[in-house]
């Protein structure tokens, strides 16, 4: 699956790491820890997201990380609005 050159694969491998951070946020909210730091779960997986990219840099496929790239940034512009700065 890595191997291939495309956009889309690379948003779904990019939405992997949120997805698990999402799932580690939910189940650990009652941890001290967490509530202090509600993004850092979410800030780890946008740091996974960039050594993927690099990963995949040295394969040579530009399609797979514009996706990983677009899709990390929408993914912390979501997480910047929702979590971080909360809407009020």
């Amino acid at each position: 699956m890595l191997n291939r050159n495309s956009f889309v694969v690379g948003a779904l491998i990019a939405l992997v790491a949120p997805a698990l951070a999402f799932a580690t946020a939910y189940l650990l909210k009652g941890n001290l820890y967490l509530m202090n730091k509600p993004a850092l779960p979410y800030f780890a997986a946008i740091a996974v997201n960039m050594v993927l990219m690099r990963v995949l840099a040295k394969k040579e496929v530009p399609n797979t990380i514009r996706g990983i790239i677009i899709t990390t940034f929408v993914v912390m512009v979501v997480v910047f609005l929702t979590v971080v700065r909360p809407i009020r």
